[in-house]
């Protein structure tokens, strides 16, 4: 009696999403392939295209995820706080150092630099790259001004939050969870005194 092949894993395409972030984390963008994926999957190569045209398709489903989770929902959560801005302001530090749901355990900025590698030599990737940080750093400084900070303290404080959390995970700084918390809060601190003119 001929042996049953068993059927493949039902796999939607959130999984292949999913799979392509990791090994964006892991690796970067040349080795998010489709045949590699599938294998790393446990799955054929046509499952792929049931979900996805081609692999550029794939691409920007992910750097679209990528967006929507490490951007538009962060601001969704601490917009959703019933809290004062410096509250919300402290909030918006707590997730960004968060695990960011994208890859489970991966709180390191591993993603985050995987797209801003990948923007040095794709264009489309670099304008969407810039949209981010232009709306991450608006939304920051928004946060500045409701709390009683003028334009140009604000803007500058904005930039100090974010280009210190961008330039911490481009160094690859490593610390234990309970210590990132404590000093991302003594940031918060810090940025949220006003200083006597």
């Amino acid at each position: 009696m001929a042996k049953q092949k068993s059927p493949e894993p039902k796999l939607g395409r959130q999984d292949w999403i999913k799979t392509g972030l990791a090994v964006l984390a892991e690796s970067g963008v040349e080795t998010v392939r489709v045949e590699p994926l599938a294998k790393r999957m446990n799955v054929t190569k046509g499952s792929f295209y049931w979900h996805f045209k081609d692999r550029n398709d794939l691409l920007e489903a992910i750097l679209a995820e990528w967006v929507e989770i490490d951007t538009n929902r962060i601001i969704e959560q601490v917009n959703r706080l019933d809290a004062d801005p410096k509250t919300k302001l402290l909030r918006l530090f707590e997730l960004a150092i968060a695990d960011d749901g994208l890859t489970p355990g991966l709180a390191d900025g591993s993603i985050e630099n995987a797209i801003r590698a990948w923007a040095t030599s794709d264009p489309k990737i670099a304008t969407t790259l810039a949209q981010v940080d232009r709306h991450r750093l608006d939304y920051t400084k928004n946060l500045f001004l409701e709390i009683g900070f003028p334009e140009a303290e604000a803007l500058v404080r904005a930039r100090l939050a974010y280009y210190s959390l961008v330039g911490e995970f481009a160094i690859g700084v490593r610390t234990s969870p309970p210590e990132r918390l404590n000093e991302i809060r003594l940031q918060h601190k810090i940025l949220t005194t006003f200083i006597p003119e």
